[in-house]
């Protein structure tokens, strides 16, 4: 009889020393509970797309690029320093991306196909967030110009348009005199830049900003979670911006880059010919570009980002206004990086660094590592799991990437080994680029045969950051090109996993 009684009186005397505890738990501040894994209620998405842009940004480290509202985000959140497309172009990045599929599970590598013909079932990111109860829209570019996909998106996607002529947008009557005469032809773009004394509004970016704008007000009204896509047209290319925005610079301030010749012992497939940027009619159809040339394109790059910048601070602002950045994930990015004069070279499309590596800024309430920057190396193949996860919605079982939530956190503890990317090149040649904290490897392959290895390509960050000397043919680098190129079948699928000690 006395035992349960006995019993009885621990288990009281023990849940008495518990309320202390209890109590603590209960009033924690909101900083310190996990509101980054396990949100009350479900947190909505902004996610922002930005074609062309590389991390020239102050909060990168590059003080001369004026975008106060980017560099103000990157306050709030954490800046991925070292963040990697899947491969550098505009569809196969972007539908890399939204399907959290590397491009060879996609088996999108160019401008015309669909993701649905190659990969009819996918789920795509925004799709997920459908399905589990999101209202999902969105205004511009997200996945690439006329390869949208209605299964993603509750409403019909909506892609504003400025007053200029063509999709090249172009304003003064002589630009839109030379892009008419020469339609159809091999240079049928017009001049490679404009800067016109005209007021934003005649501009595609400001026509989305002012539609995102009203989209973010009737989701406020709808009291829904939402997961809405915003896609910025520049940086890209013909860099037309207002006077005002070119008017912040100096064109004497650009400086040519020290390095503007290939890679010495590169494959000459390795680079490019600049061909999107030579489709212009001010553009030498092959050779150099003069100096007074370049430094014409990179102040158009700088003023275009400034431009497309004060926009999308619409955008950030309104979502301030409505009181929705209190429980709203923001993630921002760049679909690849750009060259702007590096070896010799412009726009994207090859395997380096320079062409890789673009922005990715990701603020969520109550995160831990609230404007700071991590060195991490993460892929863009993760933002799909690391959303889902952020979310908390389960993780579909095709994603081939990791969710880097727990950088948000704590964003120096060790993470992957390596991030890759590939590029493919004519006859049946596709590189697969492997990028470790201290190397840059490719393996340039037989596409139908990959156990045929036609070319390797090694670069020492430690020594030449700048990817300019190819080791991978010297003698003492035999063996960690062999181990590189086991790497790299790894990275084909699912990559490497996190949480292990970067080499």
């Amino acid at each position: 009889m006395h035992k349960p009684f006995y019993s009885f009186s621990i288990g009281v005397l023990f849940f008495l020393l518990l309320l202390p505890l209890l109590s603590y738990f209960r009033s924690a501040p909101e900083a310190a509970m996990p509101t980054a894994r396990q949100p009350r209620t479900p947190y909505n998405v902004l996610f922002i797309a930005i074609d062309d842009l590389r991390p020239e940004l102050g909060c990168y480290g590059v003080k001369a690029m004026q975008a106060p509202n980017i560099d103000g985000l990157a306050a709030e959140g954490l800046v991925f320093e070292r963040a990697y497309c899947q491969q550098a172009v505009c569809s196969p990045s972007r539908t890399s991306l939204l399907t959290g599929l590397r491009p060879d599970g996609t088996k999108v590598y160019d401008l015309v196909t669909h993701f649905r013909k190659t990969v009819p079932g996918v789920i795509t990111l925004p799709q997920h967030f459908k399905n589990n109860g999101y209202h999902t829209v969105s205004v511009g570019k997200i996945f690439h110009n006329n390869l949208d996909d209605e299964l993603s998106w509750s409403e019909k996607p909506d892609t504003p348009k400025g007053k200029g002529k063509g999709w090249r947008g172009y304003l003064l009557p002589e630009n839109v005199a030379i892009s008419e005469a020469n339609a159809g032809a091999a240079k049928g773009s017009g001049p490679a830049t404009e800067a016109a004394d005209l007021p934003d509004s005649l501009y595609e970016d400001t026509q989305i900003a002012m539609k995102a704008v009203r989209m973010l007000r009737g989701i406020k009204a709808s009291n829904k979670p939402f997961f809405f896509a915003v896609g910025m047209a520049k940086p890209h290319l013909p860099f037309v911006a207002p006077k005002k925005y070119w008017d912040r610079y100096r064109r004497e301030q650009f400086a040519l880059p020290v390095h503007d010749e290939s890679a010495q012992h590169a494959p000459a497939y390795a680079m490019t010919n600049s061909g999107e940027l030579r489709a212009y009619t001010d553009i030498p159809p092959e050779g150099p570009i003069s100096t007074e040339k370049a430094r014409e394109l990179m102040h158009g790059y700088y003023a275009a980002t400034t431009f497309m910048d004060a926009q999308l601070g619409m955008v950030l602002e309104e979502l301030k206004r409505l009181g929705l950045d209190k429980n709203t994930i923001v993630v921002l990015w760049g679909d690849h990086g750009w060259k702007l004069g590096e070896y010799g070279q412009w726009c994207k499309h090859t395997n380096y660094e320079v062409d890789t590596r673009s922005p990715l800024i990701v603020r969520v309430p109550g995160m831990g590592a609230r404007g700071k920057k991590t060195r991490a190396l993460v892929e863009f193949v993760d933002i799909y799991p690391s959303l889902a996860q952020l979310a908390g919605l389960p993780l579909p079982a095709h994603l081939q990437g990791h969710s880097f939530a727990p950088l948000l956190d704590k964003p120096d503890q060790p993470w992957k080994r390596a991030a890759f990317s590939q590029y493919p090149r004519k006859d049946n040649l596709m590189g697969y680029a492997m990028r470790t904290d201290r190397y840059r490897f490719v393996s340039w392959q037989d596409y139908k045969d990959h156990h045929q290895v036609v070319a390797a390509e090694l670069y020492d960050h430690r020594t030449d950051p700048q990817e300019t000397v190819n080791l991978a043919g010297q003698a003492q680098y035999a063996r960690l090109v062999g181990e590189f190129t086991k790497q790299v079948e790894a990275g084909k699928t699912t990559g490497i996993q996190p949480g292990l000690q970067a080499d």
